[in-house]
This record gives C-alpha cells, structure tokens and sequence, in this order.
C-alpha cells in the first residue's frame, strides 16, 4: 500500500515553513502532493501560474514532491 500525503494551501507565497513541512514528511510518505487552492476570503498577491513556477522549482529535486 503507498501512503499518499496531500498538502492543500494557497502557497500565497510559498514560505521557509511550508517548504520545512514537506521535507520533513518526506520520509514518511511515498509521494506527497502539494495543492493550491483558492482562500476566497484572502485576497491573491501572486498569480496561481507563478506560484506553481515556485512550488515546482523548490521540490524539483524531490520526485516524490507533486
């Protein structure tokens, strides 16, 4: 059975401790996914396309990391 982590957030940017999160569940887990969604109470500073430019680039060296 894979163990399967899903890590939701607006990621509104992407911080020193949501990077931290997922690196240290890294071992615990056989592939975690990282989720952007929508807080519709905040309001955005950052488009969605550019944070997912900063999520892939942050974990590329983590396959396990989606």
């Amino acid at each position: 059975m894979r163990l399967i982590a899903f890590f939701p957030g607006s990621f509104d940017p992407i911080t020193k401790g949501h990077e931290n999160i997922v690196r240290r569940a890294l071992p615990m887990f056989d592939k975690i996914i990282v989720a952007i969604g929508v807080n519709s109470s905040k309001n955005e500073m950052f488009p969605l396309e550019q944070r997912q430019n900063w999520i892939t680039n942050t974990f590329s060296d983590y396959p396990k990391v989606e």
